[in-house]
This record gives structure tokens, sequence and C-alpha cells, in this order.
């Protein structure tokens, strides 16, 4: 067992291999592509980069909407681009020409976060009216197909896994939605949930809440199977996330780290420093690497795991 330990220590993303000094005012949120080949940074300066973070390259900026960006995410095909911001607006974006494809609008407030179905087909957005939309990109009408609106307060975040749709809203409830079934779970954790992800078998449900709550759950019943604490979530809205092969949780703070704790043990293994940071408040784990995105300021934070050692 001490083997199989230390080889889960090697393979985490604790190692800092790069900072990109993005130039877009505040990152407001970093996102890695489907595969993890490139990486999305969306700032406060209207604009959307899509980066190689591997070796630091800026390839596009797309730029259009009115106000601050607040989260972007590529297609699975990884030909198109939806983000999202203050002015309310759904912009996808092609990536092979940088022009915007479509402008969505039917939100009443800021849109908090966007992503795409698997067949890249539906785009769903969140916002601070309490709604989650779904966009068919394939339909000539500029109006959702499906409005999801059980939330009562600000949605925070929205996951699609499959047929279903996972929504953590500041009303205290992480809502699951069966499309194939038709049904609707809702977990209320107590205190406002600010962001929430699936595990990578779509069994367990990360959630973050105010007052430093990070907590893990069984989908489909709510149990809570571990809790993890150390860090400082009172102020801002902060990300959290499991590793890519789902041994570790993440979260970012407002003390310049990144906290990683053992997924079963709840021990707390690894903190990540950011100096001249202050909140960390978005992450990215890549899909298939041990590598971590963060961000911070104007800056995005590639870490991966650390060299293997020389064997003797």
């Amino acid at each position: 067992m001490a083997g199989a330990t230390e080889n889960q220590q090697q393979q985490l993303p604790i190692v800092l291999e790069r900072v990109l000094e993005c130039k877009q005012g505040a990152v407001r949120c970093v996102r890695y592509n489907v595969d993890g080949g490139y990486c999305l940074s969306c700032g406060s300066d209207k604009s959307v980069k899509l980066w190689n973070p591997n070796t630091g390259a800026l390839l596009h900026t797309f730029a259009g909407h009115g106000y601050e960006v607040l989260d972007a995410r590529g297609s699975v095909d990884n030909s198109l681009i939806a983000s999202c911001g203050l002015d309310k607006s759904v912009m996808v974006w092609d990536v092979t020409t940088g022009q915007c494809r479509l402008k969505l609008r039917g939100h009443a407030a800021r849109v908090t976060c966007v992503c795409f179905t698997e067949d890249s087909h539906v785009v769903l957005s969140a916002s601070v009216d309490g709604s989650v939309k779904c966009w068919d990109l394939r339909s000539r009408k500029f109006e959702p197909i499906q409005t999801l609106d059980e939330a009562k307060d600000s949605v925070m975040s929205v996951t699609v896994s499959g047929h279903q749709i996972l929504t953590a809203s500041l009303d205290t409830n992480t809502r699951l939605y069966d499309l194939r079934n038709g049904s609707l779970t809702t977990n209320c954790l107590g205190e406002s949930v600010t962001c929430s992800s699936l595990s990578g078998d779509a069994q367990c449900v990360l959630a973050a809440t105010v007052n430093s709550g990070l907590r893990l759950m069984d989908k489909q019943t709510g149990e809570l199977l571990a809790s993890y604490r150390d860090h400082k979530t009172t102020d801002y809205k902060v990300e959290c996330c499991f590793s890519e092969s789902d041994t570790h949780v993440f979260s970012g703070s407002e003390d310049a780290y990144v906290y990683c704790w053992d997924l079963i043990s709840s021990n707390l293994t690894h903190r990540l420093h950011h100096p001249g940071g202050r909140v960390v408040h978005s992450l990215s784990p890549h899909p298939s690497q041990p590598k971590l995105l963060t961000a911070t300021l104007g800056q995005v934070w590639l870490w991966g795991p650390p060299p293997p050692q020389e064997q003797e």
C-alpha cells in the first residue's frame, strides 16, 4: 500500500511548470479544452484568449463582449467556443475563423457559466437570474429550447455528463436533472452552494459552499461521504475539482493557495502557493493527465507532477 500511495503522490500536479501573464485585466476563469491540448482564459477586459499552456503561446484573442467575461468552454469537437459574462449574453465563436457565430440573449442578469452537451449541438448557460437555458445551435431561432428555472437564487455552476445536468445555486441546493427519464433530484446543503463538479465516474458530487465548506456526496442519495477543511472561502466564489484520477480533490482559497486533499481520508496532502496572489478562484484539471490550471489576479498557473526520481 505504501508503494501505491507514493505513486499517487508522484502523479499529482504539485510542481509549478509555467505562469502565463494574460494581460487581459483580472482573469475571471481558466478552462482546459476537451482534450487538454489548449486552454481558455477569460478577462475583465472583455476578452477570451486561447493558449497553448505547455508553451505559453497565445493563439488567438476573441473580443466582442460588452463587459467582463466570466466563463468560457470549448465544444467537444473543438470547433466552437462559448463564452458568457456581465453583459447577460452568451457568445459562440468559430475557432477556425475567430469570428462570433451567434450572440444569444435571454437572461435577465449576468451569465455566470456555460458548457456544451457532449454532441456539441447544445449550449447551456446559467445565470444570476436563477435559470439555466439550453440553446440549440442548429436552430434558426435565437431562443432557448428549454429553461430550467427551479432555482430560487443565482445558479453558480452547471455541468453536463451524458444525459444528466448538475447545477449549484445560492439557494443552498444542488440539482441533478436526468433528461432521459425527466427526473429532478434536489440536495439541500444548508448553505449557499458556489460550485459543484462530478467525479470522473459520475457517481460523486463535490460541492463548495460559503464559509469554507467543501463536501463529497453520493450523486443519487446526497449522502455525505467526506468533508474537507483548512482552506478559506468566505467572500468569493472559489472553484473546486477532482484530480484527473479521482484520487484527490482540489480547492482554491482566499489565502493565495490551492489546497489538495486525499479523496477518501480527507487528509490535506499539499498546498500550492501562488506568490503575489490573493484569491485563487478558478481551477481546471487536465482531462487525462496529472496537470492543473489555476487563476489568480492577471495570471494563469500551470502545475504538473514532480519529475520521476532516478532509480538507484
